[in-house]
Order: C-alpha cells, then sequence, then structure tokens
C-alpha cells in the first residue's frame, strides 16, 4: 500500500482529534495520485473527497492491498508500516499545535522525490515521497 499524509514541520498530523489544515489543491492532487487505483481512508477524512470513488471504512488500514493508497489523518501508521511500499507526504512547511504525531520513522526510508507547489491555503506546500 501507498500512505499518504499531511504533517507539520515537526511530523505533526492532528491537535485535539482534528486534522491541523487542509487544503484544496493537496485533495486535487491526492486524487490525481490515486487514479486508476484504490483510495481508501476513514469516514472522517472521506468528508474531504465528497465527489471521490474513495472507499471509506473504520478498518481501511486492514482491508488495503498492494497497491491502494490510503490517506490517513487521525491513524497511527506505524501499525501497517511492514505492508508499506511508499509513503507521501504532503509537507504544510509550518508547524501547528499538535498531539497526534506521525509514527513512521522516515529516518530509515528513501526520500526518491520532493516537490514544491503552491497550493490554495498555504503559499508553499512540498510532496516528498519515499520508499523502502
Amino acid at each position: 500500500m501507498k500512505l499518504i499524509v499531511c504533517l507539520d514541520d515537526k511530523n505533526g498530523m492532528a491537535f485535539n482529534h482534528r486534522r491541523q489544515s487542509r487544503d484544496r489543491v493537496v485533495l486535487e492532487r491526492i486524487q490525481k495520485l490515486a487514479e486508476g487505483a484504490c483510495l481508501r481512508m476513514s469516514p472522517y477524512s472521506a468528508k474531504l473527497f465528497p465527489e471521490s470513488s474513495a472507499l471509506a471504512s473504520p478498518d481501511f488500514l486492514q482491508q488495503a492491498k498492494d497497491g491502494d493508497f490510503c490517506f490517513i489523518e487521525l491513524e497511527d501508521g506505524s501499525a501497517c508500516e511492514e505492508r508499506v511500499q511508499r509513503v507521501i507526504v504532503f509537507r504544510w512547511n509550518r508547524v501547528y499545535p499538535a498531539d497526534l504525531h506521525f509514527g513512521i520513522d522516515l529516518g530509515a526510508w528513501h526520500r526518491i522525490s520532493a516537490e514544491e507547489f503552491p497550493g490554495s491555503s498555504h503559499e508553499k506546500i512540498t510532496m516528498e515521497v519515499y520508499q523502502k
């Protein structure tokens, strides 16, 4: 599976059980990345993609198959790390309050690409792709 996650500069994911931020351009990129494949997420995250064919389920990480994309916001990605082939990180390039942090140590992964682009709510967002 391929994990997709949005992180701040300190790998924060969420604060008080809510996403830190959201950006229309990032959501469009996620849909484009998953075109032709299965995009899985929680019911909480599915609200961001109302016109998408994404599959929403509370146990979407357990249901994911090889090649599926899984967008996580409140889930612990480290619980399924052995099944993850790639991690796609959208960095907000700022620090937000966070009480939930990404559980996978990306220092053990190889960054194979990085691209900066302007978002709709952030002037600079960085998309990083990591592979085992």
